[in-house]
């Protein structure tokens, strides 16, 4: 991790904050605190601000404000809190999402829990009873990287590549899971689906997620998800709840 968050240059008219240099937990609090300061600001010359694992970035019109003013801007409010232990923001919500795990519906879980050390139901336990942190989203609209398991869990990609996993695939890595957005290859070892979408365009608005709100996974049967897939229900079936 870096010692004092980063300000660079990110093109004409982007801005990129960089908190560290390595996905931690402070450094994910810091992105997500932080941007939620700068978009309270509600500076007219800042068009779109969006968190990655670690940083912020911050896209501005220069016909309107100039990079140096709003970089001046930006050093005086990192300078006012330490944003690494910094509160997460309001407006949090939790999703408790049903996930079937095991069998076809996640050919890789005696694989992944073998190597956190685990037997495939106790890997189911463990998993089920994380509160998992939406740490960003990415790679596909509306998918979350949710974290952070436990440190067994800390296990690596697979050395090849699944050609497709279905939409709502939950995989997991590197302390991370993600449960699918849409049909895509992974590196990740699928160890359950769920009938969440984390896009669905039948929505207003269509990406359910923010980053910073949380996910806790409640285990069911197959033919329980099968009839969810089938039947669409608002949310895949997940219920969702104000975070205090």
């Amino acid at each position: 991790m870096t010692d004092a968050p980063a300000l660079l240059p990110l093109g004409p008219d982007g801005l990129l904050v960089r908190f560290a240099d390595r996905l931690s937990e402070p450094a994910n609090r810091a992105a997500l605190a932080f941007r939620a300061d700068l978009e309270s600001a509600e500076n007219p010359g800042v068009v779109e601000t969006a968190s990655s694992l670690a940083s912020v970035l911050v896209r501005f019109r220069p016909d309107v404000v100039a990079r140096r003013a709003l970089e001046d801007e930006i050093r005086t409010r990192l300078a006012e809190h330490d944003w690494l232990r910094a509160p997460l923001p309001a407006g949090r919500r939790l999703w408790r999402v049903p996930v079937a795990f095991g069998g076809a519906h996640g050919p890789d879980l005696e694989e992944a829990s073998d190597a956190a050390g685990l037997a495939p139901d106790a890997a189911v336990e463990d998993i089920c009873a994380a509160r998992l942190r939406v740490l960003a989203l990415g790679f596909s609209p509306g998918q979350p990287y949710l974290g952070f398991l436990p440190e067994h869990w800390d296990i690596p990609r697979k050395g090849d590549v699944t050609h497709q996993v279905s939409r709502g695939a939950v995989v997991v890595a590197v302390r991370q899971v993600i449960p699918f957005a849409n049909a895509a290859p992974t590196g990740w070892r699928q160890i359950g689906r769920t009938a969440f979408r984390g896009n669905d365009p039948e929505l207003d608005p269509s990406i359910l997620l923010r980053p910073g709100d949380e996910m806790e996974f409640l285990p069911v049967g197959g033919r329980v998800l099968d009839r969810l897939l089938e039947d669409a229900p608002p949310h895949g079936g997940a219920e969702r709840f104000a975070i205090p």
